[in-house]
C-alpha cells in the first residue's frame, strides 16, 4: 500500500519547527510534501529525510499555491494531513506601516489556509477522515503594540480554523489550532531574540512536532481544537 500523504507549508531549516514537523510525520509513515519559498533548503531536506518531496512555492501567491497542490495530488496522492505552518509577519506602528502589508500578511496567514482547505477537503470527506492542523501563537488571541498587522491576521486565521472544524468535524475531518505561547528554539530565532536565555526558556521544535503528530491521530471520541503549548517556566 502507498503511504498516506502529509502536506506541510512553511518548511524552514532542519532544526526549525517546519523541518521538525516534516521529520516527525515522515518517520511516522507519511510521504511528506514540503512547501516553502527556499528551494535550496527544501532540496537539502529532501536529500536528508526519507519519504519527503520538495515543492517550492510561495503560499502568498495563491494561484501558484493551488497549482502546487494539484501537482502534489498528481504525484503523491491526496493529502490526508495538511499542516499550515507558513506565516508572514510585519512589525511596526499602525501609523507607520504600509497598509498593503496587512493584505500580504492576510494572504499568507489566512487566505492560504482557505485554499489549502478547499483544495484538500473534498477527498478527505470522500475518505471519511483527515486532519488540518494550523500553527498559531499568542498573537491570535490578543492585539499588542507594534504587532497589529500580524495579530489581526492570526486572529482571523484562528476563527477560520474554528469554522472549518465546526463545519467538517461531523464529516470526519479533524481541525486543530496550536497556540504556541513561547519563543521557539530555532537556529534563526534564538540568536536574534534571546541569545542569553537558558534552554528551558524555549519551546523545542521537535516537541511541538511530536504534539502535532499526536493530535493528528487522536481518537474521534476525544478530539482537541485549541491546543496551547508553552515551556514549563513560561509566565502566563
Amino acid at each position: 500500500m502507498s503511504k498516506p500523504v502529509c502536506l506541510v507549508t512553511g518548511v524552514g531549516p532542519a532544526k526549525g519547527t517546519g523541518g521538525e514537523i516534516v521529520k516527525r510525520f515522515a518517520e511516522g509513515g507519511y510521504q511528506v510534501a514540503m512547501l516553502a519559498r527556499n528551494a535550496e533548503n527544501l532540496k537539502t531536506l529532501e536529500e536528508n529525510i526519507e519519504n519527503t518531496v520538495a515543492f517550492p512555492c510561495d503560499v502568498g501567491d495563491l494561484d501558484l499555491l493551488v497549482k502546487t497542490i494539484e501537482q502534489i495530488k498528481e504525484r503523491l496522492g491526496h493529502p490526508e494531513v495538511v499542516i499550515h505552518n507558513a506565516l508572514r509577519s510585519v512589525r511596526g506602528g499602525i501609523l507607520e506601516l504600509d497598509p498593503d502589508d496587512l493584505e500580504r500578511n492576510f494572504r499568507v496567514n489566512t487566505t492560504a489556509l482557505l485554499h489549502l482547505a478547499r483544495e484538500t477537503l473534498p477527498a478527505m470527506i470522500d475518505a471519511g477522515r483527515g486532519a488540518i492542523l494550523i500553527t498559531g501563537n499568542t498573537s491570535a488571541t490578543r492585539g499588542k503594540t507594534n504587532w497589529g498587522f500580524f495579530a489581526s491576521t492570526k486572529a482571523a486565521q484562528r476563527i477560520l480554523a474554528e469554522s472549518i472544524a465546526r463545519e467538517f468535524g461531523p464529516k470526519g475531518i479533524h481541525t486543530a489550532y496550536f497556540i504556541i505561547d513561547a519563543s521557539i528554539d530555532t537556529p534563526r530565532t534564538r540568536p536574534m531574540l534571546a541569545p542569553d536565555k537558558p534552554d528551558e526558556f524555549f519551546a523545542k521544535p521537535s516537541a511541538i512536532a511530536e504534539e502535532m503528530y499526536r493530535v493528528a491521530h487522536q481518537d474521534k471520541s476525544a478530539w482537541s481544537f485549541t491546543v496551547e503549548l508553552r515551556p514549563f517556566g513560561e509566565v502566563w
